[in-house]
């Protein structure tokens, strides 16, 4: 009989003080914070950092990507899921 792995995943939510920016399921999330890149994968070990001026990167169930940016950002990581607390959304520009 064939067994099937189930593939964990992070539930991941932005949090902005008037509303929610983001709410789903993610394969990992990646940014850039003062001692530099880190990704967040799920089975993560509890994990706090300020991100500046930084994207923010999450790689959704699908293979898309979707990037947020945000002056100031508090990422909390615990138990697969992914916290992001902010209180301003700036729109990415193109590379």
């Amino acid at each position: 009989m064939a067994q099937t792995t189930t593939i964990p995943l992070l539930k991941v939510k932005i949090i902005a003080p008037k509303e929610e920016l983001f709410s789903g399921e993610a394969l990992s999330l990646s940014s850039i914070n003062s001692a530099g890149k880190f990704d967040i994968l799920p089975m993560h070990a509890n994990f706090v950092t300020l991100v500046e001026n930084t994207p923010i990167i999450i790689r959704k169930t699908d293979k898309s990507e979707e990037k947020f940016n945000f002056p100031m950002a508090i990422i909390y990581a615990s138990c697969n899921q992914v916290k992001i607390y902010t209180d301003v959304h700036l729109p990415l520009t193109p590379d």
